[in-house]
């Protein structure tokens, strides 16, 4: 009896440290929003005005997150009214971007893709390509490129020629044009929107090669 007893004491300590460890694996793929929560807190982040983070707070910043990067897939579909699910990268992103308080949120937005990219480009070793800005251009197709009235993208070009690259800039048959770095700097340092744009599309690219590769990436093993 007390044999019996121990067997089925071990088959059950057995069983648990296997879902535990199953539990483990998942974590690193994906996270439930209490989870989420539960790590923040842990953490000591908290909102802006230094509040603890509630599921509200949380539900608005996962909006954020998919109006701003929907080609991330960061968050599972909810269906039959089952819980919503985050992949650790978004996660990631709610942590570094969305609850911190050090910068703006466009600046830690770049911040965070040219690190996920870096992140990418050293576990699949592929070298680093930035190939966005080849050629010349000249104000009518800096506002088409960049999406901006004239007005603005002479302030633009102003801003950078202010910040001691003049040289970037040309007078070609009387249109101002500037040069493919020209573009480059005022891509980076002002129309930030546009090359967080082309960071993420940069970025998913890597992920497609992440996946290929037999990586998981946004596999929610059929929870919901």
């Amino acid at each position: 009896m007390l044999r019996k007893l121990a067997l089925i004491n071990f088959y059950n300590k057995e069983v648990t440290k296997m879902w535990r460890d199953s539990e483990q694996v998942l974590d690193s793929i994906f996270l439930s929003y209490n989870k989420i929560l539960k790590r923040l807190h842990s953490l000591g982040i908290t909102t802006k005005h230094g509040k603890e983070i509630t599921h509200m707070d949380l539900r608005k910043a996962v909006d954020v997150m998919l109006k701003k990067h929907p080609t991330c897939i960061w968050r599972s579909e909810k269906i039959r009214s089952r819980k919503y699910l985050v992949l650790i990268e978004g996660y990631e992103w709610l942590k570094r971007v969305y609850f911190q308080k050090e910068k703006s949120l466009i600046d830690a937005d770049v911040d965070f893709f040219e690190t996920r990219i870096k992140l990418y480009e050293d576990f699949l070793k592929v070298e680093h390509n930035e190939n966005w800005w080849n050629e010349y251009m000249d104000v009518k197709q800096l506002c088409k490129y960049f999406n901006r009235k004239d007005i603005t993208v002479r302030k633009a070009i102003k801003k950078m020629c202010d910040s001691g690259l003049r040289e970037y800039k040309f007078l070609i048959n009387n249109k101002v044009v500037i040069s493919k770095e020209g573009v480059e700097w005022i891509c980076k340092n002002v129309f930030k929107q546009k090359y967080l744009e082309l960071l993420e599309k940069h970025k998913m690219e890597l992920t497609e090669k992440y996946i290929k590769a037999g990586y998981i990436y946004d596999h929610f093993f059929w929870r919901n």
